[in-house]
């Protein structure tokens, strides 16, 4: 029988995978340098101390993009570790550090990284759609991080930066980019008043009418219609439901049609006109005599720079949503990740960019 070490290394390279990752060990000989001393021979399709073979480990980290790691490793019969281990090192090598080269658009949103008020920030190019940056946490030091990489040369170029009302978020922009105008969008801000407004509202008159059970559960019971955008109710049903609660109440009826108004200020492309709608707006709003709309009114002219921003600036971070929206999807998949920077290296992975 032939001993391994005599087959040439076409016969090598010809075997199942599985079959040469096998023979590692008895292939790779150690050789003793006059000049060096102890090594072992290099070989082209192996790395060094790596203990699988480079076509094994390309073919793992093929397969671990668009297949879970348990999946992967028992399709192989590798170590769960070892497959995590050769697709976080082939993530490190294709991806390598960030590049920051003409990037001026910014687009900046926190996601839930697990349970108990865990949380990480991404960092998006919002003119190619490519994740710059996944950090944990989302407080001002933690974001930092990232301004911290951009560098001052990289900074000076931004020129636009789209997010939430976010403190941590604002104040770092303004620190490090000074030049660059902030954009408040339309999403969190409309989220905002839904919660500070409508529902707030909602609840105080079910409240109210305690007494009267049949308005109280029709109130209590609207939630999500009040929520909702009017065009994604699911059905006639819906509708109807929806237009007895609004003719049933009054404050809701106006908080409603305010928020829809709300949402036009971020249809304008002139400021003067933005800001003219925002002066009608807010004249009804006090006018309401409705408390949480009147103390929401007050509270959002602190931002009015930011919203009206969008005029020059149309950045919307409904690319964010959908980025967020996919990061849960790689969650379930992998049945949460153990490691936070494998973690954020399939994230930067999976949003490549268009450009």
């Amino acid at each position: 029988m032939r001993s391994v070490h005599d087959w040439t290394e076409r016969e090598i390279r010809d075997l199942p995978i599985l079959d040469a990752d096998t023979v590692l060990h008895l292939w790779r000989c150690r050789v003793a340098c006059p000049r060096c001393g102890p090594r072992l021979e290099a070989l082209d399709w192996l790395e060094p101390y790596a203990r699988v073979t480079k076509r094994l480990a390309s073919s793992v980290a093929r397969l671990c993009k668009v297949m879970p790691i348990k999946q992967v490793a028992a399709f192989y019969d590798l170590h769960w570790s070892t497959v995590k281990a050769i697709d976080k090192a082939h993530l490190e090598n294709e991806l390598g550090a960030p590049d920051f080269t003409g990037v001026e658009l910014l687009l900046i949103d926190e996601f839930a990284l697990r349970k108990g008020h865990r949380y990480a920030t991404v960092v998006v190019d919002a003119a190619t759609k490519r994740v710059l940056w996944v950090g944990k946490g989302r407080s001002r030091e933690e974001v930092r991080v990232f301004f911290d990489l951009l560098g001052k040369e990289g900074c000076a170029r931004i020129k636009a930066v789209g997010m939430d009302m976010s403190h941590a978020f604002r104040a770092e922009v303004q620190m490090h980019c000074p030049q660059a105008e902030i954009v408040y969008d339309l999403f969190h801000v409309v989220a905002k008043y839904g919660k500070e407004v409508v529902d707030a509202i909602r609840v105080a008159e079910a409240n109210r009418i305690r007494h009267d059970r049949a308005g109280r559960k029709l109130i209590k019971g609207a939630k999500w219609l009040l929520l909702r955008n009017k065009a994604n109710l699911p059905d006639r049903e819906s509708h109807v439901r929806l237009k007895e609660v609004l003719e049933a109440n009054q404050a809701l009826m106006t908080a409603y049609v305010l928020k829809d108004d709300l949402k036009q200020l971020w249809t304008y492309r002139r400021e003067g006109w933005a800001r003219r709608a925002w002066e009608g707006w807010l004249a009804r709003a006090q006018e309401s005599g409705i408390k949480p709309l009147i103390h929401f009114a007050k509270r959002l002219t602190v931002y009015l720079p930011g919203i009206l921003a969008h005029c020059r600036w149309p950045l919307h971070t409904s690319l964010l949503e959908g980025i967020n929206n996919k990061i849960k999807v790689l969650k379930r998949t992998a049945y949460g990740y153990r490691d936070d920077a494998y973690f954020f290296l399939k994230i930067r992975s999976a949003f490549p960019g268009n450009a």
